[in-house]
């Protein structure tokens, strides 16, 4: 193809720098294809081997010209030098925009690449995938669970549209749709970062090269605050492991046989044991549903997280490093009695095993955890939660750095959260000590004016 780049009117000239020196500029005039605007383009080319006379016009240095420095010939060589330089590039350009325009990417497909690439090269969480790829779902696509279909808002906006003409403008209305919806500020914006990511991805140029990120100049929702901390103390945990122990999370069908009360005995017994063991190491879910028995330290009281969960795969903890959770007598008591069976006690054995020693099922371990908080009287608490109680109660005796090791968390802010949760005792200690010397009348005088009145 023809390059379509013009350029003229090159001109070179000497200005004046620091210190004496010269400077040799060149500029030119250029345009990228027949009825575009002309444009203005400046080069420094180097030190001019020039000096002013004593009545202010150039002329040349004596000697002979170092290297570094160009006399006047060699900046009009280096010039056209430039001029050409500058050619090249806007040529480059224009090809990209060409292959990019041949490309005709359409968004669905630019979809499928991203999540290709975040998988195979980026190497994300599978629950990280799992999430992008329900934004990316078609229309009217069933759910894995349930009756419902997906919304599939991205793909009914975009999907069919060529990735290299969607503009700020479409995706700015797209957004506000979404708002009239009454989707959430948190789902607009992850929708935003879907498709900003989508479209970032596609502008490298060993992808396909588009010339802008559409999303870029849209606005960003302002999401609301995190709810408080609402959390558990510990005899609301026992209370809930007493409730499992005796198998009141359980639902009403009837045990077939005594084989069967057995295995449940056990299972109960375990349940109640797998919420204390939350609760009194701040493991995440993952973290202990995948721990096995040669990531115990008993005599040494530590726990070794090398493992979490993710969409149901076993992959590194969050943060992708291990760590070692010490034991307090709570917590190792939990494990010994865990420990306390007959089978499925070889070190790559789940420490949480259901009665065929394969891993828990985590979605069931949440329906038994609400049917227990509702047997023992608890208020409705995420089983998260447990986590953020034993957070919350390690930072009432704690400094801010031991609640971050012993949670995991990569920085201090995360565990800020924790950290005013709930008053510690001794904060009113310090608050009545404060006011000591204020003065506290009688109830009945508060109604009463003062004296001057």
């Amino acid at each position: 193809m023809a390059s379509s780049i013009e350029q003229t009117n090159l001109v070179v000239r000497l200005r004046d720098g620091a210190r004496g020196k010269a400077y040799w500029d060149a500029q030119w005039r250029y345009r990228t294809g027949q009825g575009a605007a002309w444009q203005l383009k400046k080069r420094r080319l180097g030190l001019a081997w020039q000096e002013r006379d004593e009545a202010g016009a150039w002329r040349k240095r004596r000697g002979r010209c170092p290297d570094g420095w160009l006399e006047e010939r060699a900046a009009n060589v280096a010039a056209m030098a430039a001029m050409a330089d500058h050619a090249r590039q806007l040529a480059e350009e224009e090809r990209r925009l060409v292959r990019a325009a041949e490309a005709s990417i359409t968004v669905r497909e630019l979809g499928r690449e991203w999540m290709s690439w975040l998988g195979e090269v980026r190497g994300a969480k599978p629950s990280t995938i799992e999430d992008y790829r329900f934004l990316l779902r078609e229309p009217g696509q069933p759910h894995k669970r349930g009756q419902g279909q997906s919304h599939g808002r991205i793909m009914a906006a975009f999907g069919d549209r060529a990735a290299s003409v969607v503009t700020t403008s479409e995706v700015t209305t797209f957004l506000r749709s979404l708002d009239r919806q009454g989707l959430k500020p948190r789902n607009v914006n992850k929708h935003r970062q879907v498709l900003a990511a989508m479209f970032t991805y596609g502008c490298r140029s060993d992808t396909f090269a588009l010339t802008s990120n559409p999303v870029t100049g849209t606005d960003k929702r302002r999401e609301d605050p995190p709810p408080a901390l609402d959390y558990y103390e510990v005899e609301e945990v026992e209370a809930l492991a007493r409730c499992c122990e005796t198998g009141e999370h359980r639902g009403t069908r009837p045990a077939t046989d005594s084989l069967e009360q057995t295995a449940r005995r056990h299972e109960d017994s375990r349940d109640a044991e797998t919420f204390r063991l939350l609760f009194y190491t701040g493991l995440r879910l993952g973290e202990v549903l995948t721990l096995r028995w040669e990531d115990v330290n008993l005599p040494d009281r530590l726990l070794l997280v090398r493992r979490g969960l993710s969409a149901g795969q076993e992959t590194l903890p969050k943060g992708r490093r291990h760590r070692f959770v010490p034991l307090s007598t709570p917590a190792a008591a939990t494990l010994a009695r865990l420990a306390d069976r007959e089978e499925f006690l070889a070190p790559d054995d789940y420490v949480l095993a259901n009665r065929w020693g394969r891993r828990l099922d985590a979605s069931a371990l949440r329906r038994r955890y609400k049917r227990g908080c509702a047997a023992a009287g608890l208020r409705p608490v995420r089983l998260h939660g447990l986590r953020h109680a034993a957070g919350s109660l390690v930072a009432r005796t704690s400094d801010a750095v031991f609640v971050r090791d012993f949670l995991g968390h990569a920085k201090l802010a995360t565990t800020d959260r924790y950290l005013s949760a709930k008053l510690r005792p001794e904060e009113l200690q310090r608050l009545d000590q404060a006011f000591a010397r204020a003065v506290t009348r009688p109830d009945h005088n508060r109604s009463q004016p003062p004296d001057n009145a």
